[in-house]
């Protein structure tokens, strides 16, 4: 009896990590795909002409998934692979149970570096914000956070708390910045302070940029 009740849990804790992932998945792909969609909004433009890239991106999401059914309908054994890999899937983006992650020590806190002051943090931000600039007249802030993740910085902060950092911190942030031809948010070199010198004080900044484990 008691296997049986054992059984019984299990098929039912993974019947509701398969709601929970699909319900994420679902999430996601419909994130992106309406984000990729409004990505071809031209802010350069007004009318019609500024949403003609909207609606082609729209109608090649919806030609794709048009193209799909009716694959699926002429191979209908094609679902014998496209649902594992969807439960699969659906099984990795569930969020793990208390249960499946026991509870570890707290790791002590980290004794603050030496040099490691608020007005230091600053300055290496800002030195490290006109490099990425370099010759360009400026940077995207997706494009500034995508180089700062891929070197572990920022982990898990998405674009908007990165951006009330930034203007937290007083750099300004424009509304829309055209660099490589494209339109999106960013920071204009004419805009930002100067490179700072040694011992410089970063004056208004208050607070340290936050890492993935201090990001709002």
């Amino acid at each position: 009896m008691k296997r049986t009740a054992a059984a019984w849990a299990a098929r039912t804790a993974t019947a509701q990590r398969l709601t929970t992932g699909s319900s994420t998945l679902i999430t996601r792909i419909g994130t992106r795909t309406a984000a990729w969609i409004r990505a071809g909004r031209r802010d350069d433009l007004t009318g019609l002409a500024a949403v003609l890239g909207c609606i082609a991106r729209a109608l090649i999401v919806a030609a794709g998934a048009y193209v799909l059914w009716r694959i699926i309908r002429a191979a209908p054994a094609l679902l014998w692979a496209l649902v594992p890999a969807w439960c699969w899937a659906a099984l990795r983006a569930a969020p793990r149970t208390a249960a499946e992650h026991p509870p570890q020590e707290a790791p002590e806190e980290p004794e603050e570096a030496p040099g490691s002051t608020p007005e230091e943090v600053y300055d290496a931000a800002l030195e490290w914000i006109h490099q990425q600039i370099a010759q360009r007249n400026g940077i995207h802030l997706s494009e500034l956070l995508s180089h700062a993740q891929a070197h572990g910085l920022f982990a898990g902060l998405d674009l908007p708390n990165f951006r009330a950092t930034l203007e937290r911190w007083h750099i300004p942030v424009r509304q829309q910045l055209k660099v490589g031809g494209r339109n999106r948010p960013g920071i204009h070199r004419d805009d930002l302070p100067p490179r700072p010198t040694q011992g410089a004080s970063p004056g208004p900044a208050q607070e340290p940029l936050p890492t993935g484990s201090t990001a709002a």
